[in-house]
């Protein structure tokens, strides 16, 4: 045994049994969620994985994209406990099921699949192109469990501060796409729209990056059409012979 290894296999603090548990539990959710990835497909829906930490706008980017015609979506709804968000999507006429987690820090596939069923047997699914799992507030955990999702969408609000990109690496490398929102806050913070562009280059370059604010009509419309370009290209990919 070289010195290395005999160094690791001493280690008090590294436990191989853990490491082993680990990764079958990662490869169970893995299966599932390819099942349910293959589900969403066969009912024509485009799955978004919506991340962020929490107070970040999720719910509310969400209840201000229903006012879009194109873009008709239900919910699955990620907290640790209260129906608080899912009450909040069903108010503006979203069809939502909440998921409270407990002690849980993230969603897992399995999760999801009891909520989705849930939508379905309340013909949530049948009259829109789009499914929306909003995610548990972290900027950690959520990252390391595939939900089947077609786009994983992190947000970053101005209040949280630029710097968070290379802090969290691991939820930003798993982003198709980042969304700066609170935006109409920037000058109140000081908040480097700059920054974020640089260290998105370093650790996942040609990520789009885009500025949303609830009071800015535009921002959302141009940040709902290229979820809905995803979509598009999706479908003529799946289509096209």
């Amino acid at each position: 045994m070289n010195t290395r290894a005999a160094s690791l296999n001493n280690n008090p603090n590294l436990n191989k049994k853990s490491v082993q548990i680990v990764e079958k539990i990662l490869s169970k959710n893995d299966i599932k969620a390819n099942s349910l990835r293959q589900k969403y497909k066969d009912d024509g829906l485009y799955t978004i994985n919506l991340m962020s930490s929490p107070g970040s706008g999720k719910t509310t980017l969400l209840e201000s994209l229903s006012m879009f015609d194109d873009f008709k979506f239900c919910v699955v709804e990620g907290d640790l406990q209260t129906n608080r968000d899912a009450d909040r999507l069903i108010k503006k006429g979203i069809h939502a099921q909440q998921i409270a987690t407990g002690e849980a820090c993230h969603l897992e596939a399995s999760m999801v699949e009891t909520a989705y069923e849930k939508l379905q047997a309340q013909g949530a699914t049948e009259d829109v192109d789009y499914l929306v799992i909003e995610n548990v507030g972290n900027l950690v955990c959520p990252a390391s469990y595939d939900l089947g999702a077609a786009l994983n969408i992190v947000l970053l609000s101005v209040p949280e501060g630029d710097d968070k990109v290379l802090k969290y690496p691991t939820m930003f490398l798993c982003a198709d796409a980042v969304v700066i929102s609170k935006s109409d806050m920037i000058d109140y913070f000081g908040f480097r729209v700059s920054q974020v562009k640089e260290d998105m280059a370093k650790l996942k370059p040609n990520v789009p990056l885009f500025l949303t604010s609830t009071k800015d009509t535009k921002s959302l419309e141009i940040f709902k059409d290229f979820i809905v370009k995803n979509k598009q290209q999706e479908y003529y990919s799946k289509y096209s012979f």
